[in-house]
C-alpha cells in the first residue's frame, strides 16, 4: 500500500516517521480484513437490526391529557421572558435581507 499516495489524496503531509507508522498500521488493518473475508458466512443470516427495538407510532390526535383554558394559558405564557398579545415572543429565525 502506498501511504504517500493516500496522504496525497487526503491532502495531508506526513513525516517519514509517520509514513512508516501508518504504512504498518494500514497493512495490519488490511491483513485483518483479508482474514475476515476468508470466513465462511454463507449460513449466517444478515443482522439488519440487533437491538430488538421496533418503531411504534400513534395517531396524531388530541389526547386530552389536559385541557387548555385561559388560566393555564396565562400561567404558561406568563413564564416566558418576552410575550406579546398573549403569545410567547421569540427572536427572528429568518431575516428580510438574507443575513
Amino acid at each position: 500500500m502506498d501511504i504517500k499516495h493516500i496522504a496525497k489524496l487526503a491532502r495531508i503531509k506526513l513525516t517519514g516517521k509517520e509514513e512508516e507508522k501508518f504504512d504498518k498500521e494500514l497493512s495490519s488493518v488490511l491483513d485483518f480484513i483479508d482474514q475476515l473475508n476468508k470466513v465462511d458466512t454463507s449460513k449466517v443470516e444478515p443482522a439488519y437490526q440487533i437491538t430488538g427495538l421496533v418503531n411504534s407510532f400513534r395517531s396524531d390526535e388530541h389526547r386530552k391529557d389536559f385541557e387548555m383554558n385561559e388560566d393555564l394559558n396565562r400561567k404558561l405564557v406568563g413564564q416566558a421572558p418576552s410575550k406579546e398579545a398573549g403569545f410567547i415572543k421569540v427572536g427572528s429565525v429568518l431575516s428580510k435581507n438574507g443575513k
